[in-house]
């Protein structure tokens, strides 16, 4: 038995599932059994060490892909888009204030999900049930954020490479200005925010390592005594692990820490 990651085009997102019965291969297309019903994805990648799974409750693969499901997953998706211009019409009826960013059936049509973004909670009940009489299967909308359209969409950050989200996060974790501050980022937002407009995902790559470097240098405004004299600390500088310090005649001497010490 092995663990397979798959992984769903149409919204990029990625599942473990076990796999006791085939022997699959990267890029090949699976049939797998979900919490949402069967659905219909690639093979990204094999994991035969399942030790770390053990007590998760995860789905199993059902089959290898043929041609007649994938002809089916095709049909789907012409008829989720279609599905989406319905509900967009439905969506100006009503009057809400929602845009509607995609739609995908499950395999067997079970379930039909629209995601859309919204600035604000959206009492969108009488949709669902307009929506549920249109298309006779279960619906959900789903409100997602704008990182999750950041990730849909894709693009190249400013660093010049494709985004995290799109490229190889899994989730979105927590990111704070705090983070920023403490890597002495300047705060100016064309500097510290994505291309959605939040916070750049990166700034909590290295944020635990300079968390740790700057505990070992003095905080700026602080007085230091030694054997440089008698100075105020101006600035800190974490990569050179240095800091500098005013004296009273207004002079500035920058400061190794090593150095400091001998």
């Amino acid at each position: 038995m092995n663990i397979v990651e798959v992984k769903y085009d149409y919204n990029s997102s990625c599942e473990y599932f076990r796999n006791s019965k085939f022997d699959l291969k990267k890029n090949l297309t699976v049939v797998v059994d979900t919490d949402k019903g069967f659905q219909f994805g690639k093979v990204i990648h094999i994991l035969e060490d399942v030790d770390s799974f053990n007590g998760v409750d995860l789905g199993n693969v059902v089959r290898v892909s043929t041609k007649k499901d994938y002809l089916h997953y095709l049909d789907n998706k012409k008829k989720a888009d279609e599905a989406i211009i319905r509900c967009k019409e439905l969506v100006s009826d009503f009057g809400l204030n929602m845009s509607i960013l995609d739609a995908c059936y499950n395999f067997d049509r079970s379930q039909l999900l629209f995601r859309f973004i919204a600035d604000e909670r959206v009492d969108f009940r009488d949709l669902a049930k307009e929506l549920g009489s249109t298309f006779k299967t279960r619906i959900e909308l789903r409100q997602i954020g704008i990182r999750d359209k950041a990730k849909e969409v894709g693009g190249f950050g400013p660093c010049g490479r494709l985004l995290c989200c799109s490229s190889f996060l899994r989730s979105f974790d927590s990111v704070t200005i705090n983070m920023a501050k403490n890597q002495n980022v300047s705060l100016n937002p064309t500097k510290i925010n994505g291309v959605c407009g939040r916070l750049l995902c990166c700034l909590r790559y290295e944020n635990e390592v300079y968390t740790k470097l700057k505990s070992n240098l003095p905080k700026v405004g602080s007085i230091i005594d030694n054997k440089y004299g008698t100075g105020k600390v101006v600035s800190v500088d974490i990569i050179k692990n240095s800091y500098t310090i005013e004296k009273e005649d207004k002079t500035r001497i920058e400061i190794l820490c090593d150095d400091s010490k001998k």
